[in-house]
């Protein structure tokens, strides 16, 4: 059950659907961000405003972690102007854009690519706030993340994770998911809002190394940072060529209702991996979250979706009203992540289903009614009524992700004219 936020659970939104490398040691990591300058653009009080408050600890120049010098030159602020003719925009959730990334170069160059990636899945653990869709990107661009399992860093170590679950044993303390208490839920810093749980016996494994990326992201929003300028500086950190950005710096979470009760996408998809049968699927705090002005203007750009979870990885951006009215104003191209009704992998199709979409290729189609163009795997001989490039759409391989980045390229090509 969803311990502890039974009250918080009452008032609930209709479900929003649009539809390798060396390890990082935890010191290299820490002592990249220090007291310095001060950062511009804090976003504060109503949308679109910008706070006057100096009283937040500034961060200096970013340094850049050992073997992850930058790629990049010093890039401007982007709002406030148009990019390139070359820019394109992706949207990140899970698992499938970023092995559509892990191929991309030479279809679209790193240094006009932005990354928009999904925080609906995010969860403060014990304090810290965990991004897994942003880290994904992060430790992929940075070439340390662990591609047998698309996440986290190679090589990484588990001490605080086994020692966490060690100690709860012995202590009699029940495993987690343990939620805090209700009154807990919406206190403290807005960005962790609805998804607060207890470090006691965690239920998420997070190694070693990158709960130091967890304690440094926390601590800078405690300094007052945004978690776009937050996001900003660990990607200097990791010596990123693309621009990676969270959707909002504003709190939405990805609740999934169950015959077990509503839980957060984590509970759902880490601790009970996707078993519970699903009933709805809710963005809670996505009425009043906005995208960034960064984001606004990203997706001024061509977009590409890849072949990610319709649902909950690139549904809770298309909840905000400003997002999904950003797409429809633009070129915007999907891979679908189903061949016919089979999906590749992941709850996709499950949870399809439970908000009403058929549980395939048509139903990612009316699931995605922004999108103008769709890349198909060529088994898929699915009618859709809108442009679309057929390929393998298999991903397993660098090889894999060029194939299908140039069939993106090409359909971005048929519908930007």
């Amino acid at each position: 059950m969803f311990v502890g936020l039974e009250a918080t659970m009452d008032t609930r939104l209709d479900a929003v659907v649009m539809g390798t490398s060396v390890p990082l040691g935890v010191e290299t990591m820490l002592y990249r961000l220090q007291a310095g300058s001060e950062v511009p653009g804090r976003r504060s009080g109503s949308k679109g405003t910008r706070s006057t408050d100096r009283s937040r600890a500034p961060m200096s120049p970013a340094g850049r972690l050992p073997g992850n010098e930058s790629r990049r030159p010093e890039r401007n602020a982007l709002v406030g102007r148009r990019r390139s003719r070359g820019m394109v925009t992706f949207l990140a959730g899970g698992t499938g854009t970023p092995k559509l990334l892990a191929g991309a170069d030479a279809v679209f160059d790193p240094a006009e690519t932005t990354v928009v990636a999904n925080t609906g899945d995010d969860v403060a653990l014990g304090g810290h706030l965990v991004c897994p869709d942003l880290d994904t990107v992060l430790f992929l661009e940075g070439e340390v993340l662990d591609r047998e399992r698309w996440w986290g860093i190679e090589g990484d170590t588990t001490e605080t994770h086994e020692w966490l679950r060690e100690l709860a044993e012995a202590a009699g303390l029940t495993a987690g998911p343990r939620y805090l208490p209700d009154d807990l839920q919406t206190a403290g810093r807005d960005i962790a809002r609805w998804r607060r749980f207890s470090g006691v016996a965690e239920f998420m494994e997070i190694g070693d190394r990158d709960r130091a990326v967890h304690i440094t992201r926390t601590s800078l929003l405690d300094e007052g940072h945004t978690l776009t300028e937050v996001t900003e500086r660990l990607a200097d950190a990791f010596g990123l060529e693309r621009t990676l950005l969270p959707m909002s710096d504003d709190p939405v979470a990805s609740i999934v209702h169950t015959d077990q009760g509503p839980m957060h996408f984590q509970e759902f998809w880490v601790a009970h991996r996707a078993a519970p049968a699903v009933e709805s699927v809710e963005f809670r705090g996505a009425e009043s979250a906005a995208p960034t002005d960064e984001v606004l203007t990203a997706l001024t750009e061509p977009v590409v979706i890849g072949p990610s979870n319709p649902v909950t990885s690139i549904g809770p951006m298309t909840a905000m009203d400003a997002f999904r009215d950003a797409l429809d104003r633009t070129p915007v191209v999907a891979v679908s992540p189903f061949v016919g009704d089979e999906v590749f992998s992941g709850p996709a199709a499950k949870l399809m289903a439970a908000v009403g979409h058929e549980p395939g290729t048509h139903g990612v189609a009316d699931a995605y009614d922004a999108v103008d163009a769709f890349v198909l795997d060529e088994a898929d001989g699915t009618d859709l009524g809108r442009p679309v490039v057929r390929t393998d759409t298999t991903l397993d391989t660098p090889a894999d992700a060029e194939r299908v980045a140039r069939a993106c390229r090409e359909a971005l090509e048929v519908v930007s004219g």
